[in-house]
């Protein structure tokens, strides 16, 4: 069973997607940390972000992978190759340089089949831009979450200043997010938007719990 949960930059979807599946004894699947994985790789290796063959030919010729602890379905470490990248793709360079990069055509399919096989392969709960449209069009749960452009700010400020990754300047943050926000939404190549049967919840005013709830009720539903 698939949990699809969508929607723009920091609207809490890791945070929400990694208790829900914690609490459904889900598996979780972070497809954004997949896309950033090859950003950080690309601009290591020299990758201009606008070249989508160069962009293709990393994405095929890295694989990227989750630490898992045991008994924890949620993933804590981030592998491409054999190189750990949990906290080199939690930066500012690395929120400017995603967009372009999982806007590529090259790189969306590459990683397309590496989603479509973890996914396919148990219970999960999978968080991103596109995931109730084009991963897996046919979850049994559909969730579109997001928040103001001013909530989603301060939330990933807050998120910054508490791992010590990141931009803290709140304009800035601000200024990223709606950037990123205009290129998702407007890429030739599964643009971000809402599954037309996904439920869309709004958490600007809302307490984390109550989303987590929410999307745990949808599921149990399901399953009955």
């Amino acid at each position: 069973m698939i949990v699809a949960i969508d929607g723009p930059s920091g609207a809490g979807k890791s945070t929400v997607a990694k208790a829900v599946a914690k609490e459904l004894g889900f598996s979780c699947l972070d497809t954004g940390a997949m896309y950033r994985a090859i950003a950080w790789r690309a601009l290591q290796d020299g990758v201009a972000l606008d070249d989508d063959e160069a962009l293709g030919q990393v994405s095929r010729r890295y694989d990227i992978s989750f630490g898992h602890v045991e008994g924890d379905p949620v993933p804590r470490r981030v592998f491409i190759g054999d190189v750990e990248v949990t906290d080199a793709i939690r930066t500012a360079e690395i929120d400017r340089a995603v967009s372009p990069v999982s806007a590529a055509p090259s790189v969306r399919a590459a990683l397309l089949d590496q989603q479509r096989r973890i996914g396919g392969a148990g219970n999960y709960v999978v968080e991103g831009r596109d995931i109730g449209t084009v991963v897996f069009p046919d979850a049994a749960v559909k969730v579109f979450l997001t928040a103001s452009d001013e909530e989603r700010a301060h939330r990933r400020v807050r998120q910054n200043v508490d791992r010590g990754i990141g931009s803290i300047d709140y304009e800035e943050v601000l200024a990223d997010l709606r950037r990123r926000d205009a290129a998702d939404s407007s890429r030739a190549t599964a643009p971000l938007r809402a599954a037309e049967d996904a439920v869309r919840i709004d958490s600007t005013s809302h307490y984390i719990e109550e989303v987590i709830d929410q999307i745990c009720e949808l599921a149990r539903e399901k399953m009955q």
